[in-house]
């Protein structure tokens, strides 16, 4: 019982910080935020080096699972009363999804995730870690928040999702870990460089914006704000177990606003 309540008590303490933190944060500080989360709960867990029993584990996974849910309707939401295309998020989310699922966007994600996972040095933890490094990588890297984050940060320098990712990237590292030893620490460079590029993707994509008239980057914000809701929503719904949305092959969606509105602006 000793050991549960120290998983508990510093993880509210590590969520305590990442609050106050977060009112003085930029933009790739978020991002090491999150490596730190990654590298400090795989060190705790490893030296435990116990399962937390199953009930916590689903405790845990309920409460981050709502929590991610009601942030991506909120959001969702409160960007669909400005909006003046009401249904351009559809459109987006359905042709998104199309063109995620021809490029096999979650099946390379997966693939890729299992290479690193292989590559992984024996002696960092059990003979297993490559599994353990497997999960990590996919719990950390293929949640929305973990792409959704990077580009809400460099577009807005709003660190909300990254913060909410490295809390949750904290606990799934603590548990990991405490099965698969301190090895789990190794994910961290495979999540830098995920998160990096999308951080990278959305500055560019703040430049293109920047250059449109401010009315237009109005409703590439709103627009591009509700389908980032949405994806983290299905996010939420993945971590409650209700429903697997492959959010890798909704990724596109998140550009289609951009897209479609430049394109409109160039024949207006």
């Amino acid at each position: 019982m000793r050991e549960h309540k120290f998983y508990f008590l510093f993880s509210l303490l590590f969520g305590g910080v990442i609050v106050i933190l977060q009112q003085k944060s930029n933009t790739m500080f978020a991002i090491f935020i999150n490596i730190a989360a990654i590298i400090g709960g795989s060190i705790i867990g490893g030296l435990t080096k116990r399962k937390v029993n199953e009930q916590y584990l689903n405790a845990l996974s309920t409460g981050m699972g709502i929590a991610v849910l009601v942030l991506g309707i909120y959001l969702a939401i409160q960007d669909m009363q400005k909006s003046t295309t009401p249904v351009l998020f559809i459109m987006c989310l359905a042709f998104g999804g199309v063109i995620g699922s021809f490029l096999k966007l979650d099946a390379r994600m997966e693939h890729y995730s299992k290479k690193v996972g292989k590559a992984t040095p024996k002696n960092m933890g059990s003979a297993n870690l490559s599994d353990g490094i497997t999960t990590a990588v996919l719990l950390c890297c293929v949640g929305t928040l973990a792409m959704v984050g990077p580009i809400r940060s460099a577009i807005y320098g709003d660190d909300t999702y990254l913060m909410t990712a490295a809390t949750l990237n904290f606990v799934t590292c603590i548990v990991l870990s405490s099965s698969y030893g301190v090895g789990i620490s190794l994910t961290s460079v495979p999540v830098f460089i995920w998160m990096s590029s999308f951080f990278l993707i959305g500055k560019f994509s703040a430049g293109l914006v920047t250059g449109a008239n401010s009315e237009i980057t109005a409703k590439i914000m709103t627009e591009t704000n509700i389908v980032g809701g949405v994806l983290i929503a299905a996010a939420g719904l993945g971590i409650l177990h209700i429903k697997d949305c492959k959010t890798v092959n909704l990724l596109p969606a998140l550009f289609l606003p951009l897209i479609y509105f430049l394109i409109v602006n160039l024949f207006t």
